[in-house]
């Protein structure tokens, strides 16, 4: 896909639910994590938000790419699904055990910056021009000192260090994952968005139980706090981050990583 980006009112009232969406969900994980361990609860979520998907998606008779593709495209769909719900979910919710709140989100705020540059090179129209460069730093900056001094707020955890890396290792997943998603051609938008989600689940289901053994038993609490991740930050909120990345395209959906912290 290399026409022009398209900005409409919509687009911009799309990142707004998304900001607001995204927003809250550092918090729900934070108490999702008392219940569940990191991966698990990566792989629940992705889990249960591809099953509503599909469900969508089979309402549209499963449709996927408008015209026939090359085997590039269908092996980018793998790269793309790990790079957009199953590695950075998984970073997220083990960094979020080590690092403080306001590190998160400031990483975050980060994947704007690395979209940039990464779109100047591997997308048409979306070139890095020095505005375009100034007003993205000026927002990092804004981000920056909205949190103040609670960026640097350590928790005094073993493995903060790691947890942090783990936290930007996320930010830029999300950053390459969207400027790709821009490259794929015409394409089924709630198709996209389910088989991202089914192709995350199939890498994070047997990671987790290769890395923590066999799924705990959640309390009820845990398991209301899934279906809510599952259903409203990731499967909803992924449909409308296929949406924008595709027709706005990839630097402007980056602008809601301001909003979320």
């Amino acid at each position: 896909m290399t026409q022009t980006p398209q900005i409409t009112p919509r687009s911009w009232v799309m990142i707004a639910i998304l900001g607001v969406t995204w927003g809250g969900t550092f918090l729900v994980t934070e108490l999702a994590l008392t219940g569940i361990t990191p991966f698990w609860l990566a792989a629940s979520r992705i889990g249960f938000g591809s099953a509503v998907m599909v469900l969508v998606w089979a309402t549209r008779g499963f449709r996927l790419f408008e015209r026939p593709v090359r085997a590039g495209d269908r092996a980018n769909l793998v790269f793309i699904g790990a790079l957009s719900s199953a590695m950075p979910f998984a970073l997220l919710a083990w960094g979020q055990q080590h690092v403080t709140s306001a590190f998160a989100g400031v990483s975050m705020a980060a994947v704007a910056l690395m979209v940039l540059p990464l779109a100047h090179f591997m997308v048409p129209g979306e070139r890095m021009t020095l505005r375009r460069t100034i007003g993205f730093l000026i927002g990092f900056a804004g981000v920056f000192l909205l949190i103040g001094g609670q960026f640097f707020d350590s928790t005094g955890a073993d493995l903060e260090s790691a947890g942090r890396m783990a936290c930007i290792g996320a930010a830029f997943c999300y950053g390459l994952s969207s400027v790709q998603m821009r490259r794929l051609p015409d394409v089924d938008p709630i198709g996209l968005a389910t088989i991202l989600l089914v192709i995350g689940a199939a890498i994070i289901l047997p990671t987790a139980w290769a890395t923590e053994g066999p799924p705990p038993l959640p309390d009820r609490n845990t398991l209301i706090t899934i279906a809510f991740l599952g259903l409203i930050p990731t499967a909803a909120a992924n449909f409308l981050r296929v949406a924008v990345v595709r027709s706005a395209g990839p630097v402007f959906m980056s602008l809601v990583n301001y909003q979320v912290p």
